[in-house]
């Protein structure tokens, strides 16, 4: 069938090539470009905003990604195919990029988008592609028999409007290179390595933050081993407003039964208060053995570090944040809320701003490992981190705001 299609799309942008396409929803249409090409017609993917919220990310190299309504699809610049769902499908010509842009065949719009997303369908005759509200097909019940919505990436609600002033967030993926991190599961289960992981949630919350409207800087974008002191000197250096790094938990070996240990955390830099703690402390500050002798700086700062942050406002506004990116994260993720908690992550101790180190569950348990392979489910966990430090940023500015009224009032009186 796929084949068919490929002919189709060949045999008529070569007899009657058109000039643009229509997206439309129930109350708005907009009208899209069509750019031809040798193998068919393209169009700029980014263009069916605000019509269809299509994330376009771009992962890496050549390779890009676009998500809709919690869903993937993964191509390559110059290659025929895209992975959606599972499933390779043939396109009719490659994508290209075009002055920092991603085009897309018209066919990947017409055919492959509707499959994956759906509430679009594609109307040849008036040659539109159609939004539609759906209900949300990713609720499910939990095994705590608690009822949870799973609401897409691009379907989670915050405040209304843009930010007041555009903001950048340095998004860091735990471990990489000859630090793999954790391996699970305990028992059956897809396999987890941590720093592969961590690398594509990474990437996917850098593209949801993207797409509202904020900055991103990654630590790294490859299988590459940073130093764990380097990586808060990347958002030092970029001047970021905050660090975010993203790790996967594993179970303490000795426990009774750690296979079924599950659930996700959020961490902050302060001393560890209790036992858990200081292991998940251990476990993440590990990495330190894989580094070079100069990358690894003699000496531990942390306990000066902490005495710096208690006099001014980092590790307090860092407890906020992590509450708002755990408490986000409890609309969808299927395990339980272990809650906020402090800890002497060497990654978050030469970032000198808002930092935290979130824990998505753990890869030991075969539940929790197949929940953070999929790339639906890394997509909604995405959406809520970046929801999370969307929510933050806006009461960041607020405070801000009112601060410097209140100031304000006082000088004129």
């Amino acid at each position: 069938m796929i084949i068919a299609l490929v002919a189709a799309f060949q045999l008529a942008a070569s007899a009657a090539p058109l000039e643009s396409l229509t997206v439309r929803d129930a109350s708005r249409s907009a009208v899209v470009a069509l750019v031809p090409s040798d193998g068919g017609s393209l169009l700029r993917a980014d263009q069916l905003r605000p019509i269809v919220p299509v994330i376009v990310s771009h992962v890496t190299g050549s390779r890009w990604m676009l998500i809709v309504g919690g869903q993937s699809i993964e191509i390559e610049e110059g290659t025929r195919f895209a992975k959606a769902g599972g499933q390779t499908y043939q396109l009719a010509t490659a994508p290209q990029v075009r002055k920092q842009a991603l085009y897309v065949p018209l066919q990947l719009i017409a055919e492959i988008l509707p499959r994956v997303a759906g509430n679009l369908a594609w109307d040849p005759a008036r040659f539109e592609l159609r939004a539609f509200s759906t209900p949300d097909k990713y609720a499910r019940v939990s095994d705590s028999n608690a009822r949870k919505q799973a609401t897409p990436v691009l379907a989670q609600t915050v405040a209304p409007g843009p930010l007041r002033t555009r903001r950048l967030v340095v998004v860091d993926a735990g471990h990489g290179g000859p630090d793999g991190g954790m391996h699970g599961p305990l028992g059956f289960g897809p396999d987890v390595r941590e720093k592969d992981v961590t690398l594509a949630v990474a990437k996917r919350v850098g593209a949801a933050l993207n797409e509202r409207g904020i900055d991103v800087t990654y630590t790294r974008t490859t299988d590459t081993l940073i130093a764990l002191s380097d990586r808060g000197r990347i958002a030092n250096e970029a001047r970021a407003d905050l660090f975010v790094s993203i790790h996967v938990n594993a179970a303490n070996p000795g426990w009774k039964d750690p296979g079924g240990a599950r659930g996700f955390e959020t961490y902050f830099l302060s001393e560890a208060k209790t036992e858990d703690a200081r292991r998940v402390e251990r476990m993440e500050n590990e990495v330190v053995k894989f580094e070079s002798s100069q990358a690894a700086r003699a000496g531990d700062p942390l306990s000066f570090i902490l005495n710096d942050m208690a006099q001014n406002e980092h590790l307090r506004e860092s407890n906020e944040l992590a509450e708002l990116i755990q408490r986000r994260m409890g609309v969808v993720h299927p395990g339980p809320n272990r809650g906020v908690k402090q800890a002497g992550f060497r990654v978050l101790v030469t970032a000198f701003m808002p930092a935290v180190l979130v824990e998505i569950g753990f890869g030991t348990n075969p539940g929790e490992a197949a929940y953070m392979t999929s790339p639906a489910r890394m997509n909604e966990l995405s959406g809520a981190i970046a929801d999370g430090v969307l929510e933050y940023l806006r009461r960041y500015e607020r405070r801000v705001s009112s601060t410097g009224s209140a100031a304000g009032g006082q000088g004129q009186r």
